[in-house]
């Protein structure tokens, strides 16, 4: 399970709601995916944005997938993960992250957002948290990933304990 942020082209006429409700009424969950079929106009958004995370916050990992083109961020503060399928991506972060390694992390989870909503004109919401990344708070989104972190790691791991 991880901590997602949406990412979507907002299509004319509609709100960002609209959009992501039409889009999840097509959604099938018994069809195949499509496989990713890149215009050259978002062929170039994504160069950009691989450029500029790139540039702007370090090293990366990029592969390309039959369904998406994937880009994961190198080293500290932690891994964050970008896919992007034309018009639509999300940024995935895992929820392991305490307090304050959660706010180093959504800082570059939220200027990703940033670049992508730059280079592509893709809006971004945090509906974890109920905002949007253009205007929303790191800061709120990294008390939500420390919060539900901790929880799990108290909760969900156990303890090897040896007789």
């Amino acid at each position: 399970m991880t901590y997602d942020i949406t990412l979507v082209r907002v299509r004319p006429g509609l709100t960002l709601q609209e959009t992501l409700d039409r889009l999840n009424a097509d959604f099938d969950p018994e069809a195949d995916l499509p496989l990713l079929r890149l215009t050259d106009a978002q062929r170039a958004e994504w160069d950009r944005i691989l450029d500029r995370v790139s540039r702007e916050i370090g090293p990366v990992e990029s592969e390309e997938y039959l369904y998406s083109l994937t880009l994961e961020t190198v080293g500290p503060p932690g891994r964050v993960q970008f896919d992007y399928c034309g018009d639509t991506a999300n940024i995935e972060v895992a929820y392991r992250h305490s307090r304050p390694a959660a706010l180093a992390v959504m800082e570059r989870a939220y200027r990703i957002a940033r670049i992508v909503e730059e280079e592509s004109g893709l809006t971004g919401h945090d509906f974890e948290v109920d905002q949007p990344t253009r205007t929303g708070d790191p800061a709120k989104a990294a008390a939500r990933l420390g919060g539900v972190s901790d929880w799990a790691q108290h909760h969900l791991s156990r303890r090897i304990t040896r007789p």
